[in-house]
């Protein structure tokens, strides 16, 4: 399970690692990004997506909302490579799409991780205490 909250920085154009804590929780070498809702962006273990896609995919494609669902998800889902230290690169359409710039929040999500400029996190999360009152 992916928990936590980590902070840094790119350590090359679109390069970041992945913190080792996270990093635990993926079997092999290689994670699965995509877009997430809230301009960040998701990361997967491979069989956590497949886990995730088979969800989104048992829901006919007659309903609108599962075309919509399905198009924001799959067409922007990419495989990423870690390298020895964890670090990989972030294709530059999910950096635009998420707002990233030179520091990124990496957050633990469950079955995922996100992430987040430094900035949008930080203003979702006054969004959310807004919402549902402070958390610990």
């Amino acid at each position: 399970m992916f928990l936590g909250t980590y902070q840094t920085k790119f350590t090359g154009i679109g390069r970041v690692i992945l913190p080792n804590n996270l990093r635990k929780e993926i079997f092999g070498n290689s994670v699965i990004l995509s877009r997430g809702f809230e301009n960040c962006i998701w990361g997967f273990d491979k069989k956590d997506f497949e886990k995730e896609a088979k969800k989104t995919l048992e829901v006919s494609a007659t309903e609108e909302r599962a075309r919509f669902l399905r198009r924001f998800v799959f067409a922007s889902a990419m495989p990423a490579e870690l390298d020895n230290q964890g670090r990989f690169v972030i294709p530059s359409a999910l950096l635009t799409y998420a707002k990233l710039k030179r520091e990124v929040v990496i957050i633990g999500a469950g079955d995922r991780f996100e992430i987040w400029d430094k900035e949008n996190w930080q203003k979702h999360l006054r969004e959310v205490e807004k919402l549902y009152g402070r958390f610990p």
